[in-house]
């Protein structure tokens, strides 16, 4: 399995949290080769950490390149990364 780690600056917590749960949400559990994924936020609301784990590097490399793209993130997040990892263990 390998994930994709991202890392997002959020500018407005209520508008972020609700395009995650309406479109980012909806739209990565439904890509090709998804097994689970966490979003998590600060305590302050600033900055986000979100692993998403998938069957192949390939469809988690796939799943990078879409999260870098344009369409991808909320209006009130700036992506500071995606970065693609082997899963070496999980519980």
């Amino acid at each position: 399995m390998h994930a994709v780690v991202v890392k997002v600056t959020i500018g407005d917590v209520e508008k972020a949290e609700k395009e995650l749960h309406e479109r980012v949400v909806p739209a990565a559990s439904g890509a090709p080769g998804f097994v689970t994924a966490h979003w998590t936020r600060s305590d302050d609301g600033s900055n986000g950490l979100s692993m998403l784990v998938f069957d192949s590097e390939d469809d988690a490399r796939a799943m990078a390149e879409r999260i870098r793209g344009a369409d991808w993130m909320p209006q009130s997040v700036t992506l500071e990364s995606a970065e693609v990892r082997e899963v070496i263990a999980n519980a």
